[in-house]
């Protein structure tokens, strides 16, 4: 068979898995709940999360001109608080009340509330104001003049020393890397299953002898994986592109610089990582005979991508700690565990480059090995031991 005409007999597993998995009412249902769930989420921390914004009556100029004050520091503090005036105090309060404006600061003298549980940032900050209002107007009336006066005031805070600076991106990159991390994990572990899936249907229903009379085993193997990894990677294109617009509908996205390095550095890994699992989960699909024996002989890849996950987790909380760094030079771990240390910032280019060399390193050696026992077991019925199927192998 020439070189060729192998790519075309690639090219046509790839389809008809990727076209058969699309079309798979399980796949829809999951694609669709994924999408629901991440866009109520995102719905719903906008909701809960959007800017704090208050509104404060004034009555009299004295009042105005501290609510102005206030706002400016509200500002400062990252509130918004907009002013309302009114000419009497029994319309303020009215308005109060209501539910119109949060409280109301009459002619300099009083705060009205509706509560004692009442806007207590605002409150507090109309105290400090007018605090410092008061104590002004003390100053100036004892004879200080007024350099003395704001000298007084002006007092600048003490300074802090950090001797381990946080980044101010850190809580959204960690963010974002849990859910990166999260993605992985769901992708690796529902694309691996399906691989299994498939080729224990196939050896099942007795198609394969019918395939491998006119392909060869390699080309099943590879196309196979080659059309489900296409259709992991869509879907998590798909899901990441509608978090996105969601995000943008609800007015809460603030892209990141690094936003679509940080996009690539997801999809990738999943790609290496699905290479690398994938074969393994051909074998464990190979090895049985029926569906219902698939979840035992999966049940070693299964505890290895959960150990994985977890060991992700623990590289975002600390990234710089020598079982993160481990990890992410381990091919079954540095899918789930490498990506987080490269959004955080804590593994520089050469790590993220060994790691991926170290990964594409062993999936290129396990790959045929994969494909030895996998041509083997699939053509035996009952259940086979992967080392009887690769000593089989090495006979022929």
């Amino acid at each position: 068979m020439s070189e060729e005409s192998g790519r075309g007999v690639y090219r046509i597993i790839a389809r008809r898995e990727f076209v058969e998995r699309a079309r798979d009412r399980g796949f829809i249902i999951s694609t669709l709940l994924t999408i629901f769930v991440l866009s109520a989420f995102i719905v719903v921390n906008a909701l809960f999360n959007r800017e704090t914004r208050f509104e404060l009556g004034v009555v009299g100029g004295s009042a105005r001109a501290t609510g102005e004050q206030v706002a400016a520091t509200a500002k400062a503090l990252g509130f918004t608080v907009t002013l309302r005036d009114y000419s009497t105090e029994a319309g303020a309060t009215q308005a109060v009340r209501d539910g119109a404006v949060a409280a109301a600061l009459v002619n300099d003298e009083r705060v009205v509330v509706k509560s004692s549980n009442g806007p207590g940032q605002l409150v507090a900050v109309i105290q400090a104001v007018s605090n410092r209002t008061r104590a002004q107007q003390a100053l100036a009336a004892s004879g200080l003049s007024q350099d003395a006066i704001d000298r007084a005031l002006n007092v600048p805070p003490l300074p802090v020393r950090a001797l381990e600076p946080v980044d101010p991106q850190r809580t959204q990159n960690s963010a974002i890397a849990i859910v990166g991390i999260l993605a992985l994990y769901g992708q690796l572990f529902a694309y691996g299953y399906w691989v299994a899936a498939g080729v224990v249907e196939e050896k099942a229903s007795r198609v394969v002898e019918v395939l491998l009379s006119t392909i060869r085993p390699s080309q099943l193997l590879r196309g196979k994986i080659l059309g489900i990894g296409l259709l992991g990677l869509c879907q998590l294109v798909l899901i990441g592109v509608t978090g996105v617009a969601v995000s943008r509908a609800a007015g809460i996205l603030r892209v990141p610089s690094g936003a679509l390095l940080t996009v690539g550095v997801v999809l990738l890994w999943f790609v290496l990582g699905f290479a690398f699992y994938a074969g393994l989960f051909a074998v464990a699909g190979a090895i049985v005979p029926r569906q219902e024996d698939l979840q035992t002989s999966m049940t070693p890849l299964s505890l290895l991508i959960v150990v994985s996950f977890f060991l992700g987790l623990e590289a975002v909380q600390t990234p710089t700690s020598t079982l993160a760094a481990v990890a992410s030079m381990l091919p079954p771990s540095a899918p789930l565990t490498m990506p987080s240390r490269m959004i955080l910032g804590q593994a520089p280019l050469w790590q993220g480059l060994l790691s991926g060399a170290i990964l594409i390193g062993s999936t290129a050696l396990l790959l045929p090995l994969a494909t030895r026992a996998y041509s083997r077991a699939v053509l035996r019925a009952g259940r086979v031991r992967v080392r009887e199927a690769l000593r089989a192998e090495r006979r022929g």
